[in-house]
């Protein structure tokens, strides 16, 4: 397990995890996000201003999507400034987060209280209000960014159709991709939510099976293998969220838009890379 992690008491009986959405700290810049995002080819929902105190863009996938979130003046959400720039939250879906709270909690597992808030949402008939119930883990359980699960109660109000059609493409989030020094010490906490089926060994270190999707925990050695100088760097963090490959309908099409806008790229294969000082932070790889 991760330094100073917990022993956990047992397995649980969640159901195997589906993605719900992957987090991209902008901190104080995000606007800066935005336009980066943009230029990347993302088609982003307006401006959403959570009853927390921070605000968020959001590109809509199939069944998941990326948010970019940030903190507006006098905003002080400490889970938030904990993280760099970058991919800092992996977020699973539940349709009971009480009952995920029970059992984590039952389990072992340091979690914090569930929490409710909403945002509003500007549609075209008038306005709306998002609503969610997150459950958290707390930052011992996972160091190297923040895990939950999120409970949409107004899911009509995020995945709507309009905001899914991306100029590169993107259809769906294939796997994050987590550094660790040690990738089998951070597969407990996932056998011990999920059970031994959705968690891996590889030769690379471990993967996690979340829905269409999965996380690949690897060491430093292996992502600098995959990514090269495209992946971000530690900064003085032992174990980070480092990247996510993001499933196209048509590369080409993601390659045209992104060599348009004049963004950097290398190929791996039928794979393009954006490297993370050009998508804020986290390393993004766009593949069928």
């Amino acid at each position: 397990m991760p330094a100073g992690a917990p022993a956990y008491n047992g397995s649980m009986t969640l159901p195997m995890p589906t993605l719900d959405h992957v987090v991209i700290n902008a901190r104080e810049r995000l606007d800066d996000a935005l336009a980066c995002y943009r230029r990347l080819g993302f088609l982003l929902t307006p401006r959403g201003y959570h009853t927390l105190g921070s605000m968020n863009h959001l590109a809509i996938f199939g069944t998941e999507y990326l948010e970019l979130i940030g903190l507006g003046p006098g905003a002080t959400r400490s889970d938030l400034l904990r993280f760099p720039e970058g991919l800092d939250g992996l977020v699973f879906g539940t349709e009971d987060s009480l009952g995920v709270h029970r059992a984590l909690a039952a389990a072992g597992v340091p979690v914090a209280e569930p929490s409710e808030f909403s945002r509003p949402v500007e549609l075209p008939d008038g306005k709306a209000d998002a609503a969610f119930r997150t459950v958290r883990l707390l930052p011992e359980a996972a160091p190297y960014g923040r895990l939950y699960f999120c409970h949409h109660f107004t899911r009509h109000l995020v995945w709507r159709d309009e905001w899914r059609r991306h100029p590169n493409g993107v259809i769906g989030v294939a796997r994050a991709v987590i550094c660790a020094a040690d990738p089998a010490a951070a597969a407990p906490l996932y056998r011990t939510m999920f059970g031994p089926d959705a968690v891996r060994a590889t030769a690379e270190g471990c993967s996690v099976l979340v829905g269409l999707s999965r996380f690949d925990i690897v060491t430093p050695r292996v992502l600098a293998g995959w990514f090269g100088d495209a992946a971000p760097g530690p900064q003085g963090r032992r174990d980070y969220m480092a990247g996510l490959t993001l499933r196209c309908a048509d590369p080409a099409r993601a390659a045209g838009v992104l060599q348009a806008a004049g963004v950097a790229l290398t190929r791996n294969a039928d794979r393009l890379i954006v490297p993370a000082r050009e998508a804020f932070g986290a390393t993004l790889e766009f593949a069928a």
